[in-house]
């Protein structure tokens, strides 16, 4: 993928270790497999304007469909920024699929240490 930071390594190490799937929010591709490759970029959803964000959200929702087995998906978890989330956890739910956000009340501080505690400091390597 990319040089990640060290907050988005303990989230993903996390992830790969307790869900059944895991995908990257990705500002610029929209929904990522862990094994897809991409070129750096710098872009935010908060570069974006409000309509932005929701054809951004609408384009994730679709590939959430082509690369997942979303039928059988109730629940999804976001290790994610707020405004990555927002406009996707609406439309998930408004599909009846339950959207839980386990450390949206953390500072990024706060979160290292939720995930350090989580995990062994060994286990974190580049995803």
């Amino acid at each position: 993928m990319y040089s990640a930071s060290e907050l988005f390594r303990k989230a993903y190490y996390y992830c790969i270790k307790n869900y059944d799937y895991v995908a990257i929010l990705s500002a610029k591709y929209g929904l990522l497999l862990p094994d897809e490759k991409i070129d750096p970029y710098d872009l935010t959803p908060k570069a974006m304007s409000d309509s932005e964000q929701m054809k951004w959200a609408e384009r994730v929702l679709a590939q959430l469909n082509d690369k997942l087995p979303m039928s059988g998906i109730s629940e999804v978890f976001f290790h994610a920024g707020l405004t990555y989330r927002t406009n996707l956890t609406e439309i998930l739910r408004s599909g009846g699929i339950q959207c839980i956000a386990p450390l949206k009340h953390l500072s990024i501080g706060e979160q290292m240490a939720w995930y350090q505690r989580k995990c062994p400091r060994t286990a974190f390597g580049s995803p």
